[in-house]
């Protein structure tokens, strides 16, 4: 099984934005990404659009020939974005609006009824869903129950152990991905993966199917180049 590489591109508009001018092009970025191997792009726009804003997902969508991503919390303005864009995915983060970046998996016991209805919605509409959740296994059965098609594992727990104790760092991950293979989900994971720690948590996680990656790989391809960047980061998840 071949894992896929998203690249979220939220860093390349943070820097677009500064100057409130085109550069750097976030499109071109984005179909360059796709151009030296990128299997997705991922995009996560904020309520306040710091970064991604709505226009970019209008323009990304029928530009892009690999998986289209969008992340966010499922807010009535959201969920009316992601419906009408109809990208092949939709993670529904538990963020508040003003989150510096996602920190935490949904409880999904306390949101069981709001993320069904949710999920169903974006299956009429014949997008892909998945929750962003800990390793929690009790919460991954639930989050099954919602009908979800994936889960994200939220992976800063694993990055901030790695190098203290790799195989304990990444054993709930390992539990977590078996539990949610065997519920019937698909199994995707993103947050502070990077070139130090991707490797071994892609050979180690079983039925991996999709890692998102923005801000390491964007701070990497700074020195390494796009290109090489994006070839290094699919290098580590190669079998």
């Amino acid at each position: 099984m071949t894992t896929s590489l998203s690249v979220n591109i939220n860093k390349i508009a943070t820097l677009r934005n500064a100057r409130g001018e085109n550069n750097p092009d976030l499109l071109k970025v984005a179909l360059d990404c796709e151009r030296f191997g990128a299997d997705g792009i991922t995009v996560h726009p904020r309520p306040d659009e710091r970064h991604i804003k709505r226009n970019d997902v209008f323009q990304l969508r029928p530009a892009l020939k690999s998986e289209f991503n969008i992340e966010g919390y499922p807010s009535p303005e959201f969920m009316d974005l992601v419906l009408k864009v109809k990208p092949a995915q939709v993670t529904l983060v538990p963020d508040a609006p003003d989150a510096l970046t996602s920190s935490a998996g949904w409880n999904v016991a306390d949101n069981f009824d709001f993320l069904t209805s949710i999920v169903n919605a974006l299956h009429e509409a014949g997008i892909r869903s998945s929750i962003f959740v800990s390793t929690d296994i009790d919460n991954i059965m639930l989050a099954a129950k919602t009908g979800t098609d994936r889960v994200e594992l939220y992976t800063k727990p694993y990055a901030d152990a790695f190098f203290a104790n790799p195989e304990k760092a990444v054993a709930p991950f390992v539990e977590a991905s078996r539990a949610a293979h065997k519920a019937g989900l698909g199994v995707n994971a993103g947050h502070d993966l990077s070139l130090q720690n991707l490797r071994y948590f892609a050979q180690s996680v079983p039925f991996l199917n999709e890692v998102s990656i923005g801000h390491a790989l964007i701070c990497d391809a700074l020195y390494m180049g796009l290109a090489e960047t994006i070839r290094s980061y699919k290098d580590c998840l190669a079998k």
